[in-house]
C-alpha cells in the first residue's frame, strides 16, 4: 500500500514523540513492502511565529490532499500565560479537525496488565478496564458563537448541536459497540441543558435499532466519578465535544500516564491520528517524553486502513517493550531509558512473525496476549 501522511508535529514534545512514530510506520513499511511518503508541515504555536497563524493555508491543504494526517501535540506557555492573545495555537487545531470535517474523536482507554502499578487508583478497582469513548469533534461549546462585552466583563459561549450532529457520531458508537461488550452509556447533562436533551432523545431513538446493545444515561458529574470509582463498568462512553475532552483526559489517569493514550479524528474522507496528551513544554528536548501514545494512534492509523497485521505488530512491539521495562520515567522514576531508546526498541522489534500472526488482535488491545 501507498499512503501519503501529512505529518504535523507540532509544538513542545510534540516533534519528539511523532518522530519515534514515524520511525515505527517506516519499519511497518520496510517489514511489509508498504511505502509511506511524509511530508511535514507547521502548525500551533511554531506556525504562529512564522507566519502569524496557526494554521497555514499550505498546511490545511496539504492534510486535504494526504490520505491521513499523523499530528504531535500543540501549546505553549506564553499563550497559556496570556488571555488577552487574540490568536493562539489551539485555534490551529479546532479549525484543522472543522476544515476535514473530523466529527468523530475515538479515545481507547485501558489498562495494561504491565502496567497497573503505575495507576494511582486502587488495582482492584481498575484491574480489566478497557474502554472507548465516542467524543463528538466539531459541534458543540468549542464551535458555538462566542461574545465579549465591550469592557470585557461579560462572555459567553454558545453550545449548539443538530439532529444530524449527533446522528452520525451516535451510529458509530453503536457500531462499535457490536464489536465489543454490546453496552454503550451517552454521558451528558440532560437535567439542566437542552442540548444534552436532544442528545438523549436523538441517541434513545437510534438504540432502538441496534436491540442487541444495552443503553445507559450518566450525568456527567456522576460519569466523572465512576470513572476513578469503577472504570472497568464502561464499554464504549459517547458524549459530546467538550465532556468528551474532560472525560478522556480523566481516563488517561487511569492507565498510569496520559502518555499511553493514542486516539483517531475521523470524518467522511479524512483521517487524524494522535496522542491525547499537551505539548508538555517542561519535557522539551529532554529526551523524557513518553513516546507510546503517539507510537498507538500510528498503530489506529494502520487499523484505520485494515492494515490489521501491520498494526498488531506494533501494538506488540510497544508490549514488547512493557514487558521488558523499557519506558520512560514517567512509568518507571528508575528508568534510564528516554524517548529516542523507546522508539528505537520499538520500531526495532516490529516484525513479520508466526507469533503475531496467530495472536487475536482484540485480545492484544485487551492485554490478554500471551506476551505480557
Amino acid at each position: 500500500m501507498n499512503l501519503k501522511i501529512a505529518l504535523l508535529p507540532g509544538d513542545g514534545i510534540g516533534p519528539e514523540v511523532s518522530a519515534q512514530a514515524v520511525k515505527c510506520l517506516q519499519a511497518v513499511a520496510d517489514t511489509f513492502g508498504h511505502q509511506f511518503k511524509f511530508t511535514e508541515a507547521i502548525v500551533g504555536a511554531k506556525a504562529i511565529d512564522k507566519t502569524g497563524n496557526p494554521l497555514p493555508d499550505a498546511t490545511l491543504q496539504l492534510c486535504k490532499d494526504s490520505d491521513a494526517v499523523l499530528f504531535g501535540a500543540i501549546g505553549d506557555p506564553k499563550y497559556d500565560n496570556d488571555p488577552n492573545a487574540k490568536i493562539r495555537p489551539e485555534q490551529g487545531l479546532l479549525k484543522l479537525r472543522k476544515e476535514l470535517g473530523l466529527f468523530c474523536n475515538i479515545r481507547p482507554v485501558k489498562v495494561f496488565p504491565s502496567l497497573i502499578d503505575k495507576s494511582p487508583l486502587k488495582k482492584k478497582n481498575i484491574r480489566g478496564t478497557d474502554f472507548v469513548i465516542y467524543r463528538e469533534l466539531i459541534g458543540g461549546i468549542y464551535f458555538g458563537e462566542k461574545n465579549l462585552s465591550k469592557d470585557g466583563t461579560v462572555a459567553s459561549d454558545l453550545c449548539t448541536y443538530s439532529e444530524a450532529e449527533i446522528s452520525r457520531i451516535a451510529h458509530l458508537a453503536f457500531k462499535e459497540a457490536k464489536t465489543r461488550k454490546k453496552k454503550l452509556t451517552l454521558v451528558d447533562k440532560a437535567n439542566v441543558l437542552e442540548s444534552s436533551r436532544l442528545w438523549r432523545k436523538v441517541v434513545s431513538k437510534i438504540g432502538e435499532s441496534y436491540p442487541e446493545i444495552t443503553l445507559e444515561f450518566l450525568f456527567i458529574d456522576n460519569a466523572a466519578m465512576q470513572l476513578i470509582l469503577n472504570p472497568s463498568q464502561f464499554d464504549v462512553i459517547l458524549t459530546g465535544n467538550m465532556f468528551g475532552d474532560i472525560l478522556s483526559d480523566e481516563g488517561s489517569a487511569i492507565g498510569g500516564s496520559i502518555g499511553l493514550l493514542p486516539s483517531a479524528s475521523v470524518g467522511e474522507n479524512n483521517a487524524l491520528f494522535e496522542p491525547i496528551h499537551g505539548s508538555y513544554p517542561l519535557a522539551k528536548d529532554k529526551d523524557i517524553a513518553n513516546p507510546i501514545a503517539s507510537i498507538l494512534s500510528a498503530a489506529m492509523l494502520l487499523d484505520h486502513f485494515n492494515l490489521d497485521e501491520e498494526s498488531r505488530a506494533v501494538v506488540i512491539a510497544v508490549l514488547k517493550s512493557m514487558k521488558n521495562e523499557i519506558v520512560t520515567p514517567d512509568l518507571d522514576k528508575n528508568s534510564k531509558y528516554g524517548t529516542n531508546y523507546v522508539g528505537d526498541f520499538i520500531s526495532g522489534n516490529i516484525k513479520e512473525s508466526d507469533e503475531h500472526l496467530t495472536i487475536n488482535r482484540e485480545n492484544i488491545w485487551l492485554g490478554k496476549s500471551t506476551i505480557i
